[in-house]
């Protein structure tokens, strides 16, 4: 029987004194908090499963509040997420209830997260995100000729000369004094079985380079491809947040 895979992890790094990281996978969520070692999950393929990172806005108040609103509603709505309109409905609302959290409570006033993921179908996969938290195929890393590929698109601007990264994001969901609407991105991508996706925050892909992902990813798999990312980030310097979620799709043999 094909069936899905997902190992992931959640730490607040070398320099934030909390996780404003939030993990959903299928009913399970993760708010807040740290996991010392990778944890993998096994799903049949078939239902509607979710996988989300989101990523609480630094500087602004009640980041983790709102990346924890999210992945739950997002964990609670997995079931109902079986087409493209279902999900941009889902992360509409989803910002709605940021919006509305904030105004029951002022010390929360503009609190926001950026959000990305995947549902996994049964011969297809839903990407989405809203700001810069990332989807990336990775079912091609080690291959000859390939390498790791974004699916997901960022919600900011070109960064500045000479730099890979910027902090600026153009949309999230919450963040402003005033609600704001998204323009959710969400596309449809095959399965036919043995793909890889890796759904990430920033604080993975700010400070590794793309190169040193491609490597790891090409040499290992499953809670050690996991580990060796999370170490990645924290040599550099673990600058900020990191959370991420490796998805395996196993076909029949």
């Amino acid at each position: 029987m094909p069936y899905t895979t997902v190992t992931a992890l959640s730490h607040p790094g070398l320099v934030r004194d909390n996780n404003e990281d939030s993990l959903a996978v299928g009913p399970w969520t993760l708010c807040g908090t740290t996991t010392e070692n990778p944890q993998t999950l096994g799903f049949p393929l078939g239902l509607p499963l979710v996988v989300a990172v989101a990523d609480g806005i630094g500087g602004q108040p009640g980041g983790e509040v709102a990346s924890a609103l999210v992945v739950r509603e997002l964990a609670a709505l997995g079931p109902s997420l079986d087409s493209e309109q279902a999900v941009h409905d889902a992360l509409s609302s989803c910002n709605h209830a940021v919006y509305a959290a904030a105004e029951r409570d002022p010390e929360l006033a503009t609190m926001g997260t950026t959000v990305a993921g995947v549902v996994v179908l049964g011969k297809e996969l839903l990407v989405f995100n809203v700001g810069d938290s990332r989807v990336l195929d990775v079912s091609r890393s080690g291959t000859r000729g390939g390498t790791l590929r974004q699916v997901s698109v960022d919600d900011s601007p070109p960064p500045a000369p000479g730099r890979r990264t910027t902090s600026i994001v153009t949309q999230a969901l919450g963040g402003a004094l005033r609600f704001s609407a998204v323009t959710p991105h969400v596309s449809t991508v095959p399965l036919v079985g043995g793909e890889r996706y890796l759904v990430c925050s920033d604080g993975l892909t700010d400070p590794v380079p793309e190169d040193t992902l491609d490597e790891i990813l090409a040499t290992h798999d499953g809670g050690r491809a996991v580990f060796e990312l999370w170490k990645a980030a924290i040599d550099a310097g673990g600058p900020d947040n990191v959370t991420l979620a490796l998805i395996s799709v196993v076909g029949d043999d």
